[in-house]
């Protein structure tokens, strides 16, 4: 017959092979309520719109990279 945690059927009498079930294991670092109050809840009320200040930027960056692109094919075909 097997012992659970596999003791040694020779040391089963030692008080240092008392083993606490799964549960007790598992539940023994928990705290009496697990259930923390969220820190960032989901919905809310009216917030500001987001402002990008690099969509213009962004733009004229691309415009470039293009023009660049294509003066270079023009320029060297």
């Amino acid at each position: 017959m097997t012992t659970p945690h596999e003791i040694d059927p020779r040391a089963a009498g030692d008080p240092r092979n008392v083993y606490p079930s799964d549960e007790q294991f598992y539940a023994s670092d928990r705290p009496a309520h697990p259930f923390l109050p969220e820190d960032r809840p989901r919905g809310g009320g009216t917030r500001a719109p987001v402002k990008h200040r690099t969509t213009w930027a962004t733009f004229w960056l691309i415009v470039c990279i293009v023009l660049l692109i294509a003066a270079g094919i023009a320029l060297f075909p």
